[in-house]
């Protein structure tokens, strides 16, 4: 499988449309816009997908979820630009966003403590076995990894970097 986006490259830094806005109270005052993000050769049997987006470097000791969409349908292969916008009504049909580490559904871009290293936010697409992961919008992150870590047949990344 493979990740790809319009938006930015694996490795290059984030644009300033998809870092956190001031609407947080974290100090950050970007455009919050999930990127454009694209997904080719899943494998068969892939019965649905989802996709994630983890800050592994985030100071908390278990990093941090920035998104996460389930039961996205198999033969969608695209998500655009700003579809993890809640208001955006940019999802396909039957996805579903569930609860980030910033407490609720949806997009939440990068934000990491000023004159801290660079960040690396790993957006990751699933081809999932099952239809629809048994969770809802209040299912926590870790939850959705549960599920999976045990129903990924195939699972493709791409790196952002953000720095503050």
């Amino acid at each position: 499988m493979k990740l790809l986006s319009n938006s930015f490259k694996d490795g290059e830094y984030l644009g300033r449309e998809h870092i956190l806005s001031s609407d947080y109270g974290f100090g950050c005052s970007g455009g919050n816009k999930s990127p454009q993000l694209k997904w080719q050769d899943a494998p068969q049997g892939t019965k649905s997908f989802a996709l994630t987006c983890f800050d592994p470097d985030a100071p908390t000791g278990s990093g941090f979820w920035h998104w996460v969409v389930v039961n996205i349908p198999p033969d969608v292969t695209e998500l655009p630009l700003d579809a993890g916008n809640p208001a955006s009504l940019k999802l396909p049909a039957g996805a579903l966003q569930v609860r980030t580490d910033f407490g609720k559904p949806g997009y939440g871009g990068p934000c990491p403590p000023e004159g801290d290293h660079p960040h690396r936010y790993l957006f990751a697409i699933h081809a999932v076995s099952l239809e629809k992961l048994p969770v809802a919008a209040d299912t926590s992150a870790a939850v959705v990894g549960f599920y999976l870590n045990f129903n990924t047949l195939a699972k493709a990344s791409l790196m952002g970097l953000f720095k503050r």
